[in-house]
């Protein structure tokens, strides 16, 4: 029988794993390649064989998205799978006209199809937009199970940015895990906060394994989603974080609308600085959308140590950077409490920007008044640090989930942000998980 030829669209997470658990030992398809966007540096590798499997013992090639149309013409493409998330609807359908003029059809692979079943019990925290508080609600999560005594293992969404032969499977329980598998500030952001928990987080590439890893030390694997993409693993409770600074976008993007259609419990997020129409316009289409799923009413007040120093300053704000970049939003918890403690200027660092910083600026013209905190390889993290001390400021505030002078000198006073989920009213998370997972 002939094969249908296959290339997977993807930014390194969703397309490797479609294709650990669907195509990988599947003979009726040939994968004639990745393409890959959204983050920099991707492109141009491999995908290795010792990922790939028997089916292609050579490895798959990884093209930029921009050589698609050539792709699909030049190899008799017959079908291709969009497997990123964090777009708009209108964009995931300009990129489906673009396939199939090209000649091929165009595949949105579903839950069923690509979701793994866990042999403990498993909570999945996802989002319906990056930025919208998932990591905070994730800690909270956590706690509230380690309260009851449960051992809580946390899986994350991939961010494999480095040699994939490498990070097949990651298990990180100490700061020296993040430098023995050179993780990225990105990579960072995501599993300091759990090691400060004194908790374990599991990464990688190949989602079956890692989760029969984690399996052996828990009572309980909590589904760290990101970039809000749907859960790679059948959950017993999903929980799903909405931001009603962007309302709306729960019914507007892809897959954030999928997660809020299945949700067990939509998080109203941000509702202490969150205007009451954005608040019930979320409300609105829950109960349109998703009428079993409980909502759950919460804000993520910020937290600073020397707040006292900003007052009258002149400051660069850091923030974290896919919360800026293709989570669209023009500024986050760091510009909030700069200036909520009376900075006198935030001084926009787009003029000092070096390198990939400023490509980065050109990229995402939302992200001017603040600094995105990129950081995907060595190279960018030192031009990062560049345009930091470059940008003339009397103060640095740091709103990045890690205290990013663990890994970059800044050379002027830096205050730190943090930000933690506080519910407002019940039910909260603990009610619902208590009732679900506590001993009957």
């Amino acid at each position: 029988m002939e094969k249908t030829k296959v290339i997977i669209m993807g930014a390194a997470g969703r397309d490797f794993h479609n294709f650990n658990v669907y195509f990988r030992d599947n003979e009726r398809y040939d994968i004639v390649a990745f393409t890959a966007t959204q983050i920099p540096n991707i492109d141009g590798r491999m995908y290795p064989a010792v990922l790939a499997g028997s089916l292609y013992p050579n490895g798959i090639p990884i093209h930029p998205e921009t050589e698609l149309v050539e792709l699909i013409r030049k190899n008799h493409i017959d079908k291709v799978v969009f497997a990123y998330s964090d777009t708009p609807h209108e964009y995931v359908m300009h990129k489906a006209s673009e396939v199939m003029a090209a000649g091929a059809d165009f595949w949105l692979m579903g839950p069923e199809s690509t979701m793994i079943k866990s042999n403990v019990p498993l909570i999945s925290v996802c989002a319906i937009r990056t930025g919208c508080g998932k990591s905070q609600t994730t800690r909270k999560v956590i706690k509230i199970l380690r309260e009851m005594g449960k051992r809580v293992v946390s899986i994350r969404h991939p961010m494999p940015y480095g040699d994939l032969s490498k990070q097949i499977s990651e298990r990180f329980a100490t700061y020296e895990d993040l430098d023995k598998y050179e993780c990225t500030i990105e990579e960072r952001e995501e599993y300091e906060p759990h090691i400060d928990l004194g908790a374990i987080i599991y990464a990688g590439v190949d989602y079956e394994k890692i989760l029969r890893e984690a399996e052996k030390e828990a009572d309980i694997i909590i589904w760290d989603g990101g970039n809000n993409d749907i859960p790679f693993y059948h959950a017993d409770l999903q929980i799903v974080v909405a931001d009603p600074l962007r309302p709306g976008h729960e019914v507007k993007y892809y897959p954030g609308e999928t997660n809020f259609r299945m949700a067990d419990v939509i998080v109203i997020n941000k509702e202490d600085t969150a205007p009451i129409e954005a608040i019930e316009e979320i409300r609105k289409n829950a109960r349109e959308l998703n009428p079993k799923a409980v909502l759950v009413d919460a804000a993520s007040p910020t937290y600073v140590e020397g707040a006292e120093s900003i007052k009258g300053k002149r400051v660069i704000v850091i923030e974290d950077g896919p919360t800026v970049t293709h989570g669209g939003m023009s500024y986050g918890a760091g510009y909030v409490t700069a200036m909520k403690w009376g900075a006198k200027e935030i001084i926009s660092p787009y003029p000092y920007a070096v390198g990939s910083i400023k490509a980065t600026y050109d990229k995402y013209k939302q992200t001017r008044n603040v600094l995105p905190a990129m950081g995907y390889s060595p190279n960018q993290i030192k031009e990062l640090e560049e345009t930091i001390n470059k940008t003339p400021a009397d103060l640095v505030v740091i709103g990045t989930p890690i205290d990013l002078r663990r890994v970059v000198k800044i050379n002027k006073p830096a205050v730190r942000v943090t930000y933690e989920l506080e519910e407002i009213g019940k039910p909260d998370l603990e009610d619902i998980i208590k009732e679900r997972f506590g001993d009957k």
